[in-house]
């Protein structure tokens, strides 16, 4: 009788356990290895966490002539964690960036606080066409900026790109997506404070960004104007067309959100153009910008000077993606000085020749690059300041 009413103890026993145990497995976040690690449960929060790197070694020579290296760009480039997901409820989303290597936390420009933090921004979604977004985040400026740089064909923006661009901002952030029928519009603005990530409270001026969108042809595959290269093969012509206006109120770096800390503050606005086009492995995309400023030029009272780089950017991208997962890509990039800074800087043009050998999308790549950059529409080897510039890149993440 005791050993019956010991195996009916341990048989309760067992299954109470076992229901207890499946009960609190319910319980748990769901765990799942996709494109990244995702943490969910049911629909109170979700957490993907990934991170990507980028390894290179470059160098650029001393003269069109003399081919030994003036300088080795050998380092981590980029080493970055993501985190983004949801939380109480799908509407209420959040972003985060932060990154690690020197560039990135903007010592190498001669920075002395490091900014760790990235991206910090948390949106509503109000449906699937509008929503708005709360933090620190790019602003929408000329497309190359935008796309991640994980994305990008060549190891590095254009040089057009480092002079004119917009950058993150803190502010508040505006998205509207129109479909007409088979054609889409989207919107975007922002009201930030026009002095970039990490900034300190400054005076009363404020950046003010609107940029139109308009896709004739309709969505591309898996997002693909804002990823370089046409590696989803789009069986039909995709384009985009992309008009940026920006307005900086009393901007004390000299590039808005970028650069060195100006003498005096200064108001100045950039407009910009882009475009890209598909189709068949075939990718075509352009950005042109103009930045204007009535007295860009600020000097201390030892007498040196600080300005806003004014002028012309244009930026050409050419590239054939091959089922075999390799790529060809050209560039060619100029940067035209505004006549009241022209005395500062030169006008200065580069050409460029990629390959890149995808290994799992742009997740992870080889990427290679060779060229040349001139001066003063001056092209000939032994013209003073001209140079060869070659580089190669690997890109690792989830």
């Amino acid at each position: 009788m005791t050993t019956r009413l010991t195996l009916l103890f341990l048989a309760v026993f067992g299954v109470s356990t076992c229901i207890q145990a499946q009960n609190e497995l319910d319980e748990r976040a769901l765990i799942e290895v996709k494109d990244g690690i995702s943490i969910s449960k049911d629909s109170l929060f979700l957490l993907n966490l990934r991170f990507r790197m980028q390894n290179r070694l470059g160098f650029t020579t001393v003269s069109g002539e003399d081919l030994s290296a003036r300088t080795i760009d050998a380092r981590v480039r980029r080493l970055r964690l993501r985190l983004d997901g949801f939380v109480l409820q799908r509407r209420l989303q959040y972003y985060i960036q932060l990154n690690f290597s020197r560039a990135d936390l903007d010592l190498d420009g001669g920075g002395t606080v490091a900014q760790p933090v990235r991206d910090a921004m948390v949106y509503y979604h109000f449906n699937d066409r509008v929503y708005i977004g709360v933090g620190q985040s790019k602003l929408p400026g000329n497309r190359q900026r935008v796309i991640s740089s994980g994305n990008q064909q060549f190891p590095d923006r254009s040089i057009a790109n480092g002079t004119f661009t917009l950058d993150r901002d803190y502010g508040v952030f505006g998205y509207w997506t129109i479909p007409i029928s088979t054609q889409e519009i989207q919107l975007k603005g922002a009201l930030s404070t026009g002095d970039g990530r990490g900034a300190s409270p400054g005076n009363s001026g404020m950046g003010y960004t609107g940029r139109l969108e308009w896709l004739p042809f309709g969505k591309f595959t898996n997002k693909g104007d804002y990823s370089e290269g046409d590696l989803e093969f789009e069986p039909r012509p995709k384009l985009s067309f992309g008009a940026t206006y920006h307005f900086n109120d009393r901007a004390y770096r000299t590039g808005g959100q970028l650069g060195n800390e100006l003498y005096a503050s200064r108001t100045f606005t950039t407009a910009i153009a882009d475009l890209v086009l598909k189709y068949q492995g075939w990718a075509l995309s352009s950005e042109f910008f103009d930045r204007q400023c009535d007295d860009p030029i600020t000097t201390n009272a030892e007498g040196a000077v600080r300005f806003v780089p004014t002028g012309q950017g244009l930026n050409l991208q050419l590239s054939k993606f091959f089922r075999s997962k390799f790529e060809v890509a050209g560039r060619y990039t100029s940067i035209k000085p505004a006549s009241n800074t022209a005395f500062l800087s030169n006008v200065t043009e580069e050409c460029l020749l990629g390959v890149t050998r995808y290994l799992n999308g742009h997740r992870i790549k080889l990427q290679t690059y060779a060229g040349y950059r001139w001066l003063r529409g001056d092209m000939a080897l032994d013209a003073s300041g001209n140079a060869w510039t070659a580089m190669f890149q690997v890109e690792f993440g989830i």
